[in-house]
């Protein structure tokens, strides 16, 4: 049975891991730091698989905005990332295929597969944490097009009981869903991060708004079977009950709505960056 690497590429961290299957119990796991230095921290990843190996492909699920024809993290704010040729200088340095995606389609793709999910056609994994991100499954595939999606950043309607004067922390949007709703937010808006507000805090019932709002935007336009809704921010056990109570209100009965679930599977991004891995390979 080949042995397969997969890649997490996060903004604070990368999480390699080689394994002989998706969804299996990895081999070996290792976290390194996303440093501002891009060929440093590649370099690490490399000597990871160079060790662990060797591996038959490569899946990688990373932040992004990311140019799939380039293979590259393109116009990303994270410093030493912009352009970065990621897909390239592993295909070279290990001589094996890649795959190639951005981190919130590598997860709705596990999901999908072997997750919450299983067996659905459509569906949509959204992130909730120090950013907000999206991606989609229709038809079994991920979705792709001029880029790729980019569901942090739709627009939303400002809450009612927004705290007046804060405009959101997106800093090319102001009050997105980003710049409303992410972890950074929260703590903007409050003064203190999502993990330190009680059940009862306002901040919740205004995080559901939001939240709801983009739900139903993603319905209107995707119509997906399910949709699943992880990150840091929805470890909060309250909050995706609440998100589904506004969602129904929001709609108004108007369409069916996709099912709404926490993720089935503890690492969804690195679990993706299998299935890519596996796919490269075939």
């Amino acid at each position: 049975m080949p042995l397969y690497g997969a890649v997490e590429a996060g903004g604070t961290k990368f999480m390699v891991a080689v394994g002989e299957e998706a969804g299996a119990e990895p081999n070996a796991v290792r976290r390194i730091e996303t440093s501002s230095d891009a060929a440093a921290t590649l370099r690490e990843v490399i000597t990871f698989f160079l060790d662990h190996g060797p591996v038959a492909a490569v899946g990688v699920a990373t932040f992004g905005p990311v140019d799939f024809r380039k293979g590259t993290i393109s116009t990303t704010p994270k410093e030493g990332w912009a352009h970065f040729p990621l897909r390239d200088i592993l295909q070279r340095e290990l001589r094996v295929p890649v795959g190639f995606d951005t981190d919130v389609n590598g997860a709705a793709l596990a999901e999908a597969r072997l997750g919450s999910g299983r067996g659905a056609q459509s569906l949509v994994y959204v992130t909730v944490g120090t950013g907000i991100g999206g991606g989609a499954i229709i038809a079994g595939k991920p979705v792709h097009g001029l880029l790729h999606p980019e569901m942090g950043h739709l627009p939303v309607r400002l809450h009612p009981e927004e705290p007046a004067g804060f405009m959101g922390v997106c800093p090319y949007h102001g009050n997105c869903l980003e710049g409303s709703a992410s972890g950074p937010a929260i703590e903007a808006r409050w003064g203190k991060p999502a993990v330190q507000l009680p059940p009862g805090h306002p901040a919740w019932m205004i995080e559901a708004g939001y939240l709801a709002q983009a739900c139903l935007s993603i319905s209107l336009i995707l119509s997906p079977e399910r949709i699943v809704l992880g990150g840091g921010v929805m470890d909060q056990p309250h909050l995706l009950g609440m998100v589904r109570a506004r969602l129904a209100e929001l709609n108004r009965g108007y369409i069916p709505l996709p099912e709404l679930s926490a993720p089935g599977l503890k690492y969804p991004g690195l679990t993706g960056a299998f299935v890519l891995a596996e796919e490269a390979l075939q």
